[in-house]
C-alpha cells in the first residue's frame, strides 16, 4: 500500500510550480508533474489553483482575501467612530496607502518567491498579462472601497479612480526595482511615495505612516506642501521608479 503523500503548504507549491517552469519551459511543464511536485492529486490541483497559470499567482488570492477584510475594518471603524487602536482621523485614502504597503510587506517576506516570479515573468509573456489582471484586481478593489468610504462631495470619479491607480503604479515600479535591487530599502521609497500622492490629495497633515500600528515605521521629515488634488501622470510601460517620480515632479511644478 503507497504511503499517503503531504501536501507542500501554499507557497511551497508556488516555488515548486515556479522551478519546473523555470527549468522545463512554461509550455513543456505539465499539471501533472506541477501537482507531483506539490505532492497532490490532479483532481486537488484543479481545486486549489484552477490552471497553471494561477498557480504562479495562488499567494495573491489569499492576500486579495487579507486586504479586503483590512479595508472593510477600516471601514467599520470609520462608521463606528472608533479608530483608537490604528491612528486617529485615519482617512481612506491613507486606508489605501496601508493596504498598499500590506501588499509590498507581502513581497519582502518571501522573498525569494517574489524573485523567482519575477525571473520568470520576464521569459513568458502570458504571465506578464497575468500579473497585469492580478494588479488591476488590487486596483478595482482600492476604487471600490473610495466608492463606498469617501463622503458624497468628496467620491468624485477623479478622486475614487485616480488615486488608486496612481497608488498600484508607484508601488509596482518600486516593487520593480527592488526585485532588480533586492539591497534597496524599498519599504521606505513606498512609504515615501505614497506620501507623496497623499499629501496631494489631502493636503498638509496627511499621513499613512502615523496611523501603523504600535512599532511601526514613522514619517521622517518636516511638514509636506499644501494642495488637495490629485495629479496623474502618463509615463511608459515598464517605466522605473525614478521616472515616475520625474514625472510627477514634473506636473507639479
Amino acid at each position: 500500500m503507497a504511503a499517503a503523500r503531504t501536501p507542500l503548504p501554499r507557497v511551497a507549491a508556488i516555488d515548486a510550480a515556479i522551478d519546473l517552469f523555470s527549468r522545463q519551459g512554461y509550455e513543456q511543464t505539465t499539471v501533472e508533474e506541477i501537482a507531483d511536485a506539490a505532492q497532490i492529486s490532479r483532481a486537488t490541483f484543479f481545486r486549489r489553483y484552477r490552471s497553471k497559470e494561477d498557480v504562479v499567482f495562488a499567494d495573491h488570492e489569499r492576500l486579495l482575501e487579507k486586504v479586503t477584510d483590512t479595508l472593510t475594518a477600516a471601514r467599520a471603524r470609520a462608521a463606528s467612530n472608533d479608530d483608537a487602536d490604528h491612528g486617529a482621523g485615519a482617512s481612506p485614502f491613507a486606508e489605501v496607502c496601508r493596504a498598499a504597503r500590506l501588499v509590498f510587506e507581502h513581497h519582502l517576506g518571501q522573498r525569494e518567491t517574489s524573485l523567482a516570479r519575477y525571473r520568470l515573468l520576464q521569459k513568458v509573456p502570458a504571465l506578464r498579462d497575468r500579473e497585469l489582471v492580478t494588479a488591476h484586481r488590487y486596483e478595482r478593489l482600492f476604487t471600490s472601497y473610495l466608492r463606498d468610504a469617501l463622503p458624497p462631495g468628496r467620491c468624485t470619479a477623479v478622486q475614487s479612480v485616480a488615486f488608486p491607480a496612481a497608488v498600484v503604479a508607484v508601488h509596482n515600479a518600486i516593487l520593480r526595482r527592488w526585485l532588480r535591487e533586492p539591497h534597496r530599502d524599498a519599504l521606505r521609497d513606498l512609504e515615501e511615495a505614497l506620501e507623496g500622492l497623499l499629501h496631494q490629495v489631502e493636503g498638509a497633515g496627511a499621513g499613512f505612516r502615523q496611523a501603523q500600528p504600535a512599532g511601526a515605521a514613522q514619517p521622517q521629515g518636516g511638514a509636506q506642501p499644501a494642495g488637495a488634488r490629485v495629479v496623474v501622470v502618463e509615463v511608459e510601460p515598464g517605466a522605473t521608479a525614478d521616472a515616475v517620480a520625474d514625472a510627477v515632479r514634473a506636473a507639479l511644478r
